[in-house]
């Protein structure tokens, strides 16, 4: 495989660990040039893990890992001058301004002073945060820290970012400036690898969506694939609850999925199966042959909660820090 074709990440069946514990148990993971790649997973899934691996910060057990065309047990050295990390927690000195700590992490790769200066001012310019760059770091909104934090990773301009959470406990603002910083980085040819709690994040960010369980990929492919693969979800609220029965009936004969009733709510839902997508017409004329008085009727798209919850049989809520 040439260098041209050669994916930006490549996990080969790699374990990983920890005394009684196997944080990763065979993951394989594929990552193009320019793309962004979304790794997600339940509470101990061995995300981070995986990205420690990548990073060169823990050695993998068994397995082949290859970043940026280097392999990251042999070439340890060459993979870290290739990426960029931006951890859980910002890494940022608070009691020196924006603009020095820049300054600090290039001289820190050693880049001359005045090329340290001047990408510390070319950052802080590209990200919106030229005006802010003299202020001390402490005087910073949670949202500037992550956005400092994000960009001192990409002093050395590297192909490959890696970056592990980088939204967790910013309000929604702020987020969103997050996504509209990756999503520059990935639309001139970085390549992310992004870890997250926030699976809306993953949807809107993410080319492809890896999802992890007990250290290994039990799903792969863009975010409508997996959506799609799942089903629609078909709800019907009724008037009548002693109704009930009936619906679930006719809603699992023409989904091929179990329906599930919810009596305080009056409400019947079934996730269809894949090629089983439910028509709304064909639906009420089923519904209206064997009576029952349907007062809303819907089709919803499946979500990656959806995708989250029949993968791994845990809610969207698991997610979080892994191991």
């Amino acid at each position: 495989m040439s260098d041209a074709t050669r994916p930006a990440i490549e996990m080969a069946g790699v374990e990983k660990r920890f005394g009684a514990t196997e944080a990763l148990r065979g993951l394989d993971l594929t990552v193009p040039v320019g793309t962004v790649c979304g790794l997600l997973g339940p509470n101990g899934a061995g995300k981070t893990t995986a990205v420690r691996v990548l990073a060169t910060l823990v050695a993998p057990d068994r397995g082949t890992v290859r970043v940026a065309g280097h392999d990251a047990v042999r070439n340890a050295e060459e993979v870290r001058r290739a990426i960029g990390l931006a951890g859980q927690h910002a890494a940022l000195d608070e009691g020196i301004t924006g603009r020095d700590n820049l300054h600090l992490f290039g001289r820190l790769h050693r880049l001359g002073a005045r090329r340290a200066r001047a990408r510390a001012d070319e950052l802080l310019t590209r990200f919106d945060l030229a005006e802010a760059g003299d202020r001390l770091v402490r005087t910073y909104s949670g949202g500037m820290r992550r956005r400092l934090d994000l960009i001192a990773s990409l002093v050395t301009s590297p192909p490959v970012l890696f970056l592990d959470e980088p939204t967790t406990g910013l309000d929604p603002r702020s987020r969103q400036e997050i996504w509209a910083t990756v999503k520059e980085l990935a639309d001139g040819g970085t390549t992310v690898l992004l870890t997250t709690q926030y699976l809306e994040e993953a949807d809107r960010l993410a080319d492809d969506i890896v999802v992890v369980d007990h250290g290994a990929a039990i799903a792969t492919g863009p975010p409508s694939r997996l959506k799609a693969a799942i089903g629609s979800q078909v709800s019907v609220t009724l008037a009548d609850p002693g109704q009930l029965g009936s619906a679930a009936v006719v809603l699992s004969s023409l989904s091929g999925g179990d329906a599930q009733v919810d009596v305080a709510e009056r409400v019947v839902t079934v996730l269809t199966r894949p090629g089983r997508d439910v028509l709304l017409p064909s639906l009420v004329r089923e519904l209206d042959a064997v009576g029952v008085v349907a007062e809303d009727v819907a089709v919803r798209t499946p979500s990656l909660d959806d995708v989250f919850l029949t993968l791994t049989g845990e809610a969207a809520a698991t997610l979080g820090r892994a191991a």
